[in-house]
Formats: structure tokens, C-alpha cells, sequence
């Protein structure tokens, strides 16, 4: 069983918001930051990481990414700002 990660990249506080999974968090967030992979973080400047949750099989994890690319806007907010008010980078904090 592999573990995964639902994880939330911003564009800025309050910015454009994209919601990824993956099982190598601090892989993934870097080929954002530095654009390696082309697409929508890449063409709208989404390089912070601002939310993520850790679930111990990547299929969980599969699952709750679905559920949430479903919300609203309003709701994926609330989640951040639940424990990232002031929308901080979490990426160095990975380290």
C-alpha cells in the first residue's frame, strides 16, 4: 500500500486554486514551483502550497481529490483558511 497526498496549490491569497494528488508530496510541489510540467498550475502561476492532507493509501486519497474538485470555490477556501489563514507557504515547512 502506497501513501498519497491531496494537496491544494495557489496562485497567490485569494488567488486561482488547483487541487492535485499524488504519492511524492515534495516531488510534486516542486514540479509546480518550477514548471516543469506544462498545464493549468504552470499558465496560471499556482506555486504555493497552501493546503494538503495525508492519507495512507494513494487510492484514499484518489477518492477524497474527486470529492473535493466537486465543491465550490467557497468551500476549498474554508478548507485552507481552517488551518492556513493567511494562505503561507507550506512547502519549505516540508523540509
Amino acid at each position: 500500500m502506497k501513501a498519497g497526498y491531496v494537496y491544494i496549490m495557489a496562485s497567490r491569497n485569494n488567488g486561482t486554486i488547483y487541487i492535485g494528488v499524488t504519492s511524492d508530496l515534495m516531488k510534486r510541489v516542486w514540479e509546480h514551483r518550477e514548471g516543469v510540467v506544462a498545464g493549468f498550475t504552470k499558465r496560471y502561476g499556482c506555486k504555493l502550497l497552501v493546503w494538503y492532507e495525508v492519507f495512507d493509501d494513494i487510492q484514499q486519497a484518489r477518492v477524497r481529490e474527486l470529492q473535493m474538485k466537486e465543491w465550490n470555490r467557497k468551500w476549498k477556501i474554508k478548507l485552507i483558511e481552517e488551518t492556513n489563514l493567511d494562505w503561507n507557504d507550506l512547502y519549505p515547512a516540508l523540509f
